[in-house]
């Protein structure tokens, strides 16, 4: 079935929180997998514990999905977990993102687009 764009059900993926020009500053293969984040960065940025999250390389193009997990408060951690770790190593640049579905109506009504 097709929907319209016009149908109320209708949701886009828009940026909710970003974290721009992150340096890595360690690695852990030995963990499960995530990235983990000061905690106050987070929250500065809205990100909550264990949201799904995008980021990008600046240093090698590297693109990957992972989840964000509060680091110790005020420590500037960015530190990639398990597989991700292969993703990058320290000193390399991030972009963090992470996307909410919100339904299209209430886009064209808030933000007139």
């Amino acid at each position: 079935m097709c929907r319209s764009a016009d149908d109320p059900r209708m949701q886009v993926s828009l940026l909710k929180s970003k974290i721009h020009r992150a340096t890595i500053t360690d690695g852990n293969l030995k963990y499960e997998g995530s990235l983990t984040i000061a905690a106050d960065l987070m929250e500065k940025c809205g990100l909550i514990p264990y949201e799904r999250i995008l980021c990008s390389n600046m240093a090698n193009g590297n693109r990957f999905e992972t989840y964000a997990i509060p680091g110790d408060p005020g420590s500037g951690q960015i530190v990639l977990n398990g597989a991700a770790a292969f993703q990058g190593k320290r000193g390399d640049v991030l972009t963090i993102m992470s996307f909410a579905h919100v339904p299209k109506h209430r886009i064209v009504k808030e933000r007139g687009i």
